[in-house]
């Protein structure tokens, strides 16, 4: 479907943040339908958010630039873990699964973020 050479979708923290997205939307299938258009709408707009963003500074040139969009990846994702306890204390699925993969996100986007902070550029 997409090719892995050389482009944002070799990052394995995309891999990952693509993953969450289609567990979000996997787990939002299921809720109520009263929710269409509120926590469904918004939990999946944030979570979409987080590998879009990764994917649109992968190609950026300069450190700044890459950050800035890391950043706001980092606050969707934060977005998402609100997201994650409000449905959770609504009663509308079990978020066990979700819930580690948003962490296993957010440590290898962190340290990605990081190291490209970090780096000669």
């Amino acid at each position: 479907m997409y090719n892995k050479n050389n482009n944002f979708t070799a990052l394995i923290v995309w891999q990952k943040a693509h993953n969450f997205v289609l567990g979000v939307y996997k787990i939002t299938s299921k809720f109520p339908k009263e929710e269409i258009y509120i926590l469904t709408s918004q939990f999946r707009k944030a979570a979409i958010s987080i590998p879009a963003n990764i994917a649109e500074g992968y190609k950026k040139s300069g450190k700044k630039d890459k950050i800035q969009f890391y950043d706001i990846a980092q606050g969707s994702l934060e977005e998402c873990r609100y997201y994650i306890i409000l449905s959770n204390d609504l009663e509308y699925g079990k978020f066990e699964e979700l819930y580690q993969k948003l962490e296993e996100v957010s440590k290898l986007l962190s340290k990605y973020s990081s190291t490209i902070k970090n780096s000669e550029f």
